[in-house]
């Protein structure tokens, strides 16, 4: 017997994900949806359509809204399901996402009016924070229904004059909490050092802070798809990554894998932005930017679209972090770089490569290289001294200063 699942945007009934006896997934636009005259797709890669989406069109989106790797695996232990289930697991936390999608069996709504929090201290966070390698987005606790993509240990809370709220049934969250990852010392300065780098050299990114529950020091994200009514009420703002974007299952985000290259990503904001002029430039300083941190880990996942009524847009930058930090992750790039994926080894020729496949001319992409490289080593001299960041610094401030006398 075929189980359904009910998938609404902004709390409106769009369609159903269903699940066959075999295990298939289809997905399908309901009829209101269809002839309402504000219907959107879910994603650029599932138009909205009479036909239904077989699980090969249709999994890309909605696997890309469940964690991944182990924190897949952990949840779905704790349920007792399969974790190559998809349906399963969305079926148990699908009911607060990214973006502004909620999946819930038929009879339950999604939660707008009177949504319920528990509020948590700082001891109990750090509690929780301890419980995440084992209970991922503390999964099957009662109450908590929440899924983020990513294999980072993480934690959806919403934050109120300094205050900490557990959001319960699938109300909306405001922040997302980051502990310090015991195999990666200093992570959490890292990434703060790297999203706040980013802001101060002129490009858009999430705003974060560094707090402190117990003894365990936590990076805290402010979530741009989440916004404040005036009366402070919480709305969810619809996003999806780039590999939901381009249909690329999230296992598929590398390009070694089969994943997005750069092109690809710049075809697509060209497909999709309402205004993809400076859409493209803003893509184009993002490479450049995690070329310089550092960061080898910039894949498909890492970039998204935030798709408000009026406008699609490419969204804040978001998980920032100097890889080269750490000897034991790959050296090697997620993306390459005019066909080059060792960056020791990307040359003013493969520069130029890519800034053909992007589509922005040679001397004004040369000039602008060299401008953030500029920006980026100046702003990296002027805040080498936070704390924990010696070690980043270095290795962004070597990376400039190639960049910049590349011939």
């Amino acid at each position: 017997m075929a189980r359904l699942l009910n998938v609404f945007l902004s709390g409106e009934l769009v369609g159903q994900l269903e699940q066959d006896d075999s295990g298939a997934i289809w997905f399908q636009y309901g009829n209101s949806w269809i002839a309402s005259e504000s219907a959107v797709p879910l994603s650029a890669s599932l138009p909205v359509r009479n036909e239904r989406f077989g699980r090969n069109e249709c999994r890309p989106f909605f696997a890309g809204v469940l964690p991944e790797e182990e924190s897949r695996k952990l949840i779905a232990k704790t349920f007792g399901i399969s974790d190559k289930n998809d349906f399963a697991l969305l079926e148990r936390i699908g009911a607060e996402c990214a973006g502004a999608v909620s999946l819930l069996p038929p009879g339950e709504l999604p939660v707008y009016d009177s949504p319920r929090y528990q509020e948590i201290t700082l001891d109990q966070l750090a509690v929780k924070f301890s419980e995440l390698p084992r209970h991922p987005l503390l999964a099957g606790e009662k109450g908590i229904r929440l899924s983020l993509a990513g294999a980072q240990g993480k934690l959806a809370v919403k934050i109120s004059d300094g205050h900490f709220f557990l959001p319960l049934d699938g109300a909306p969250s405001s922040h997302i909490l980051k502990p310090q990852n015991p195999h990666f010392d200093g992570l959490v300065e890292n990434e703060f050092f790297c999203m706040h780098l980013a802001a101060q050299s002129g490009l858009e990114a999430a705003k974060v802070e560094i707090g402190t529950a117990g003894n365990i020091p936590f990076l805290q994200v402010e979530r741009f798809d989440r916004e404040r009514s005036p009366l402070g009420q919480l709305n969810r703002i619809h996003q999806e990554d780039f590999c939901q974007a381009l249909g690329v299952p999230p296992e598929l985000k590398y390009q070694q894998e089969g994943g997005p290259n750069l092109k690809k990503c710049f075809d697509l904001v060209r497909a999709v932005s309402t205004v993809p002029g400076p859409d493209l430039l803003r893509l184009f300083d993002a490479v450049i930017f995690n070329f310089l941190i550092g960061n080898c880990d910039a894949h498909g996942k890492n970039f998204s679209f935030l798709c408000k009524p009026s406008a699609k847009r490419l969204a804040p930058l978001y998980d920032l972090v100097c890889t080269r930090a750490y000897p034991r992750l790959s050296a090697e790039m997620a993306m390459k770089i005019g066909g080059e994926r060792n960056p020791s080894k990307i040359y003013l020729i493969n520069w130029r490569v890519f800034f053909k496949e992007a589509g922005i001319g040679q001397s004004t992409a040369e000039r602008r290289l060299r401008t953030i490289a500029e920006r980026v080593l100046q702003e990296t001299k002027e805040m080498a001294d936070t704390a924990g960041a010696a070690h980043v610094s270095s290795v962004i401030i070597e990376n400039c200063q190639r960049l910049i006398s590349l011939r």
